[in-house]
C-alpha cells in the first residue's frame, strides 16, 4: 500500500486548497495559513504536515469542524496562544493580530480593529 494513499483521502476540495496553500508555504508567500474543515479531513492533512515536519495547531470550532493553522513555527506558536476560544470571540486586538499573521490586507486590518473598538460596521472607517 502507498504510504501516501492518506493524503488522497477525504474532501477533494479541501486536499486541493492545501496543496495550493502548501506550494505558496513552500515558495514564501505566505507564513501562516487557515483552513476551517471536517475533523475528519484534518486527520488526513495533520499527518501529512507531521511527515513533513511543517508546524500546525488544530483548534476545535465544534465536533465536527476546526480551524487548522499552519506555517512558520514562531506563527503558529503565536496563533496557538492568541485562538484559545471562538474566532467571534476574540478581542478587536486577537482579531488584528490573527489577520495580520494570516496575512491579510494591513489597511483592511486596521479598518476593521478601528470599527470593532468602536462598534461600528468596518465600511464605516475611512
Amino acid at each position: 500500500m502507498d504510504p501516501r494513499a492518506g493524503d488522497r483521502a477525504g474532501d477533494p476540495v479541501v486536499t486541493r486548497i492545501f496543496n495550493h496553500n502548501l506550494y505558496e508555504y513552500r515558495r514564501g508567500v505566505r507564513c501562516l495559513f487557515m483552513m476551517t474543515m471536517s475533523a475528519d479531513d484534518s486527520r488526513q492533512i495533520v499527518g501529512r504536515l507531521c511527515r513533513e515536519c511543517i508546524a500546525h495547531y488544530v483548534h476545535d470550532v465544534s465536533g465536527h469542524k476546526v480551524n487548522l493553522f499552519f506555517g512558520n513555527p514562531a506563527f503558529v506558536e503565536t496563533t496557538r496562544t492568541v485562538v484559545n476560544k471562538p474566532l467571534t470571540a476574540l478581542s478587536p486586538e486577537e482579531d488584528f493580530m490573527l489577520g495580520t499573521l494570516l496575512g491579510y490586507d494591513r489597511e483592511q486590518q486596521c479598518k476593521r480593529f478601528l470599527a470593532r473598538r468602536c462598534g461600528v460596521p468596518p465600511e464605516a472607517v475611512d
